[in-house]
C-alpha cells in the first residue's frame, strides 16, 4: 500500500504541475513562450523587463498559484521517494540516489517559496537542486532499481539523467542550439519529472516491484 501511495504521488505531482503551468501560462497578457521564457517566469511575483539570462518581460498574473503547484510537486517528489520502497534495492548506492531524486523535490519547494524576482539566491539554489542533484540522481538509479523493475525504465534513467545533464551544462553556458533558453532548461528539468510519471504509472497498472535482498 505505501508504494502504491508513493506512486500514486509522483503521478499527482507531475499532473497537478503541468495543469498549473497551463493555467498559469494562459493567464499571460504577453504570449508565453516555452522557448523564449523560463518555467521560473510563471512564478514572479512583479512584473517587470528581466535581463538575465535574456531579455523579456515578465508577467504573471497567476504567480500564486505556479508557486503553489511547484511547492505541491516537490512535496509529492519526496513523498514518492520515501514510500516507493520495493522499487529500490537495499544497500547505500540505493539510498544515496533517492537521497538525490528527493533532492530534486526539494528544489521545488524552495523554487515554489522563494521566486526568483523576490529571493533570487534561495531559488538558484532550488533550481540548481533540481537540475544538479535531482538529475544525478536520475543517472544513476538504474542499477540500485529492484530486478522487478522495466529495463525501458531501469535504462531509461540513466540515459534522461544523461541527457539533463548535458542540457544543464549547456543551459548554464547559454548554448541553447536552437530551443531558446526556456527550451533548453526544460530538458534539463522535465526528465526526472518524465521518468517519476512512468515509474509511477507502471506501478500502479502493473503493480510494484520486487526488491531485492
Amino acid at each position: 500500500m505505501r508504494d502504491r501511495i508513493g506512486r500514486a504521488a509522483w503521478v499527482a505531482g507531475v499532473a497537478q504541475f503541468f495543469v498549473g503551468h497551463g493555467l498559469a501560462e494562459s493567464a499571460w497578457a504577453r504570449p508565453y513562450s516555452w522557448a523564449r521564457n523560463n518555467i521560473s517566469d510563471l512564478g514572479n511575483a512583479r512584473c517587470a523587463w528581466q535581463a538575465d539570462p535574456e531579455p523579456r518581460y515578465v508577467c504573471s498574473p497567476r504567480h500564486a498559484l505556479m508557486n503553489t503547484s511547484f511547492v505541491a510537486l516537490g512535496l509529492l517528489l519526496v513523498a514518492g521517494v520515501v514510500l516507493t520502497g520495493s522499487l529500490w534495492r537495499r544497500g547505500s548506492a540505493a539510498v544515496l540516489c533517492r537521497l538525490l531524486l528527493a533532492g530534486a523535490g526539494v528544489g521545488f519547494v524552495l523554487v515554489g517559496l522563494a521566486p526568483a524576482d523576490v529571493h533570487e539566491n534561495q531559488h538558484v539554489l532550488g533550481a540548481l537542486l533540481i537540475m544538479g542533484t535531482g538529475n544525478i540522481g536520475l543517472l544513476l538509479a538504474g542499477p540500485v532499481l529492484a530486478d522487478g523493475v522495466p529495463r525501458l525504465l531501469r535504462w531509461g534513467s540513466a540515459v534522461l539523467g544523461g541527457v539533463a545533464l548535458v542540457a544543464l551544462g549547456l543551459f548554464l553556458s547559454h548554448h541553447y542550439l536552437g530551443l531558446g533558453m526556456g527550451g533548453m532548461e526544460r530538458v534539463a528539468v522535465l526528465p526526472v519529472l518524465v521518468w517519476t510519471a512512468a515509474a509511477g504509472l507502471h506501478g500502479l497498472i502493473r503493480g510494484g516491484a520486487v526488491r531485492t535482498p
